[in-house]
């Protein structure tokens, strides 16, 4: 059983329990000093989307041009990288 435990937790249970305590007050201060709640949290990833929905996905459309107008410089460079570096 203690076996399995380690694999899953990818070290040993009472390791695992001391690194969480030590992560769990490190972020409860950093949340204290922001002045954060688990429910802050929550809504702005709520809030986030709300607004991605009120722009009209315009957002969306931006990064879309964004991707299209990398992918015109980086394809054909990885084209003439491949080609350079072909080995026969």
């Amino acid at each position: 059983m203690s076996d399995r435990a380690t694999r899953f937790l990818g070290d040993t249970p009472g390791r695992v329990i001391v690194k969480l305590i030590l992560v769990s007050l490190v972020v409860g201060v950093v949340m204290h000093a922001f002045n954060w709640t688990p429910y802050d949290i929550l809504w702005n990833i709520r809030d986030f989307f709300v607004r991605i929905w009120n722009m009209g996905f315009s957002a969306l459309s931006r990064f879309a041009d964004y991707l299209l107008l990398g992918a015109a410089v980086v394809i054909p460079a990885f084209i003439l990288l491949r080609i350079i570096n072909y080995k026969k």
